[in-house]
């Protein structure tokens, strides 16, 4: 028997069940084999391999990251524009508020906005259209009189299904040519992104000192 074969295996084993690297992937063999697959990536080889504006110059991977992410989402921004085009909705919030109360269930305003990742102000304003549109209603909450709980109508649902087909294109669109394989891997990396993200969202940390904060508390311990 190889026992210094196993040894390497434990030792393998331990470093998947401690690292915060691993904690994006399930503790079951599956996990532990895709965590292994990613770890002998050849990065060195990925980066000669990929190329990018300004990257000659010295431009990093992350602004190359961040610049696609923003373009991405002005481009979903634009198929959601032609989705909801000469629809009773005005803007691409307005049904994905009413999806999130579709697929979650009844919640307070302040849990609705959050799920959307908006200023209360903002989110307000949503709410209060969607009210006046008839699409959803507000009740007082059992559990605190103070909060009102927002569920859809009738009415939301019937105007969510004049548009989810155009919607679910142009959801098609925004993963353009990418193979399913290619999907799952996507999911996978903006999961753990978002993850991150989530993270520092929820501190609520005031702008003058959230990226200060990020960086140093967030960032670095990573």
């Amino acid at each position: 028997m190889n026992y210094q074969l196993i040894k390497q295996v434990i030792g393998l084993i331990e470093k998947f069940d401690t690292t915060e690297d691993s904690k994006s992937y399930t503790k079951d063999l599956i996990g532990f084999k895709r965590w292994i697959h990613d770890d002998q990536i050849d990065t060195a080889h990925l980066y000669d391999e990929l190329d990018w504006e300004g990257k000659e110059n010295g431009r990093s991977p992350e602004s190359e990251i961040s610049t696609l992410i923003v373009q991405l989402n002005r481009y979903a921004k634009t198929y959601s524009k032609s989705a909801i085009y000469d629809s009773e909705f005005s803007t691409q919030e307005e049904f994905i508020y009413l999806i999130n109360l579709k697929a979650f269930g009844s919640m307070t305003k302040t849990e609705l906005i959050k799920r959307n990742l908006q200023e209360k102000s903002a989110g307000m304003q949503i709410v209060n259209r969607l009210i006046g549109q008839g699409w959803i209603q507000q009740n007082d909450s059992m559990a605190d009189k103070r909060n009102k709980i927002i569920s859809i109508t009738a009415k939301g649902l019937t105007a969510l299904a004049d548009v989810i087909g155009k919607i679910r294109q142009a959801t098609e669109i925004v993963t353009g040519n990418l193979s399913t394989t290619e999907k799952m891997q996507m999911i996978k990396l903006l999961q753990k992104l978002d993850q991150f993200h989530q993270a520092i969202y929820e501190k609520n940390i005031a702008p003058a000192e959230l990226v200060n904060v990020a960086y140093n508390e967030f960032l670095k311990k990573n």
